[in-house]
């Protein structure tokens, strides 16, 4: 076994060992949240009005996703989360909060809005109906508020969530630019976090990079650096990550391939990239959920950089080969693959 293999099996060894042991230290989370709706069928034909598909729905489902997601996640791997959102009063609001209920996870950091609509992501897979199997997505529609959340509810949720961080392991901002956090507010929690020695994790939209500025990492998809990459004029992903992470004092950067694997990218020039070992990529919603949920883990829980963006990884395979609507990441899951990944380094040292 070579050295760098060496490394990588005692990464996973403790990485195992903390899901084992992890402790139930809090965890303090802040992003907008939504409803994610799959509707899932079979399509055989077009409509004879227009070149669209028709699809025969066989069966719905229903769960919280964004920030809601990560706060799932993070609550199965055995932390305490906090966390600071908004939703609406209405069906969609309350199906969020009774999850949240029945996973043993706080509401009272969720701000109810009234006469609001909560983000509602509807999606529509579909196939030949022989082929079932071989679900893809067909279209997706967003259901969100006409109107921008006030103000003050997102003045209210930052000083709500300044409270709770000192005494937290890590702080993690989810970004989706729905008014939940703005470039002041998003300042604050990531000074006070500094300040309190505690690693930042914020995964922001490419519209709102300057909400994550002087994060411990920020999150990026590998289409989104391409596009800044271009917009910056520059030759490599290389360049662009660095550039970007002097220009917004990020410690690091972690960008999200899919099937083309994670990179790391740190402050002081080092790059490490981990391709996928998934055996069978299907589907890549919920990447940025379950690198953040992975990250906090691990770096509220002292492990270096190098070891959180394999865990980070780690969870990003299991969302790769779940089924549609069904990519959350559990404890039980992410302990199962890196397993896999341990048993894989043995048998190739055979």
């Amino acid at each position: 076994m070579s050295e760098g293999q060496s490394e990588r099996k005692k990464i996973l060894k403790d990485l195992r060992k903390l899901l084992d042991k992890i402790e139930s230290s809090k965890v303090t989370l802040i992003g907008d949240i939504m409803l994610d709706r799959y509707h899932h069928g079979y399509s055989n034909r077009l409509i004879s009005t227009a070149p669209v598909p028709v699809l025969k729905i066989l069966r719905s489902e229903e769960s919280p996703g964004a920030a809601a997601h990560i706060a799932r996640g993070l609550s199965s791997l055995g932390l305490d989360v906090s966390v600071f959102s908004s939703v609406g009063d209405d069906r969609e609001g309350d199906f969020i909060k009774n999850q949240f209920l029945s996973d043993g996870i706080s509401i009272d950091g969720i701000e109810t809005v009234k006469n609001r609509q909560t983000l509602t992501k509807i999606r529509f897979f579909g196939s030949r109906q022989s082929l079932l199997q071989k679900s893809q997505i067909l279209l997706q529609a967003d259901r969100e508020p006409l109107d921008e959340l006030d103000i003050e509810v997102s003045n209210m949720l930052v000083e709500k969530t300044l409270e709770s961080i000192p005494d937290s392991c890590a702080l993690v901002i989810s970004d989706y630019d729905k008014g939940v956090l703005t470039d002041v507010g998003a300042q604050k929690l990531i000074e006070c976090a500094r300040k309190h020695s505690i690693p930042s994790i914020v995964d922001p939209k490419l519209t709102g990079l300057e909400r994550s500025r002087g994060a411990t990492v920020a999150l990026f998809e590998i289409r989104g650096l391409d596009l800044l990459r271009r917009r910056l004029m520059l030759e490599s992903a290389e360049d662009a990550a660095f550039s970007l992470i002097k220009t917004y004092n990020w410690d690091s950067m972690i960008v999200l391939g899919g099937i083309d694997g994670v990179t790391l990218y740190e402050s002081d020039g080092s790059i490490e990239f981990i391709p996928c070992s998934a055996p069978s990529p299907s589907q890549q919603i919920g990447l940025h959920d379950a690198a953040a949920t992975a990250l906090a883990a691990a770096l509220g829980n002292q492990f270096p950089m190098s070891s959180a963006v394999v865990l980070a990884a780690a969870a990003c395979e299991c969302v790769l080969s779940a089924q549609a609507s069904h990519e959350f990441v559990n404890r039980k899951t992410l302990g199962l693959w890196l397993d896999e990944l341990l048993w894989q380094l043995q048998i190739s040292d055979r």
